[in-house]
């Protein structure tokens, strides 16, 4: 018997990255996740890899219609929710010199106006007793040079789950966040020259207290004790960043 039998969790963002890997570690335990993500190549590798258990749904953070229609899924395949993980992002390395009025806007609409309608369109969906977790960063309380946007979006994610843990309470539902450090999930990979990547990613290695990047697991397991165990907790951010943030 898993410990998350008969639980609904739908996670955004969750075709890749720890998203995913937060998804398998939920269906290994007995629950039903709906994940989202924007890219059909990466949703399909997501379904092989997870399972039957799992419902995979293309669908933009950036899109009202697609949350919308979201919502619609969310309620004929579930009914209610016991956990929300919004975790659809984007990161954009730019120096800010360089930032243009586009860039900037599509960072705030994906991990900002995203998430704030996201939890808008479900919230009537979820449990009584029901965890939401968004992701920030530490991003948010450093100053990162090349992110400056980025990180502003995270700030806001920060004082966004301040404000829905208070207005979320009448309804019995907990509002907390995540705050990754170095986690090799490929996005530098992904968003970098390969050179200009490894480079990146030695530096930080090399600045962290734990001199290592974290793995998506341990992210996760971080995201299930917000969304299940921690129940007398709501507006808090939990870092998992080997202590790059706090020491």
């Amino acid at each position: 018997m898993g410990k998350y039998d008969g639980k609904s969790v739908v996670i955004t963002g969750g075709s890749s990255g720890f998203g995913r890997t937060t998804a398998k570690l939920l269906i290994d335990e007995g629950a039903r996740v709906l994940i989202t993500g924007r890219t059909r190549e990466t949703l399909d590798e997501a379904r092989e890899h997870l399972g039957d258990n799992a419902i995979v749904v293309r669908s933009d953070a950036a899109s009202l219609p697609d949350i919308d229609a979201l919502a619609d899924r969310v309620k004929a395949e579930f009914g209610t929710v016991d956990a929300l993980f919004v975790n659809a992002g984007i990161t954009r390395f730019t120096p800010f010199e360089e930032m243009s009025e586009h860039v900037y806007d599509e960072l705030f609409t994906v991990n900002t106006k995203g998430p704030y309608f996201t939890i808008q369109k479900l919230a009537p969906l979820l449990a009584p007793g029901s965890g939401v977790v968004l992701t920030t960063s530490v991003a948010n309380v450093l100053g990162i040079p090349m992110i400056s946007a980025y990180s502003a979006t995270k700030a806001a994610l920060r004082s966004m789950t301040r404000s829905l843990a208070r207005e979320l309470l009448p309804r019995q539902i907990r509002v907390n966040a995540v705050s990754p450090g170095p986690v090799d999930t490929g996005i530098l990979d992904r968003a970098m020259p390969a050179e200009a990547a490894e480079q990146t990613k030695a530096q930080m290695r090399a600045q962290n207290p734990m001199l290592r990047f974290g793995e998506p697991a341990e992210v996760a397991r971080a995201v299930l004790f917000l969304a299940f165990d921690a129940t007398f907790t709501t507006g808090a951010e939990l870092a998992v960043d080997g202590g790059g943030s706090q020491i």
